[in-house]
């Protein structure tokens, strides 16, 4: 595992490790875990682009254009 070096406000710092704490984790086990989520997020909305794509040339509206509460009647 390799080693960072990171900057951030001395407050905002003992603020997360507080937290961390209170979460019975480590601030380092929190950013190891943020980093791997965001990290995960830009494949997440590459797939959902993908999906999009593959649903356009699927799905069929007969030329209709939906208004906005048609599109979010549930």
């Amino acid at each position: 595992m390799k080693n960072i070096t990171l900057s951030a406000d001395e407050i905002l710092i003992e603020a997360a490790r507080e937290r961390a704490r209170a979460e019975h984790t480590t601030l380092n086990e929190q950013f190891r875990r943020w980093l791997s989520d965001y990290v995960r997020q830009e494949g997440r909305a590459d797939a959902a682009v993908a999906l999009i794509e593959e649903l356009r040339g699927r799905v069929r509206t007969g030329g209709r254009k939906f208004t906005r509460d048609e599109m979010n009647e549930r």
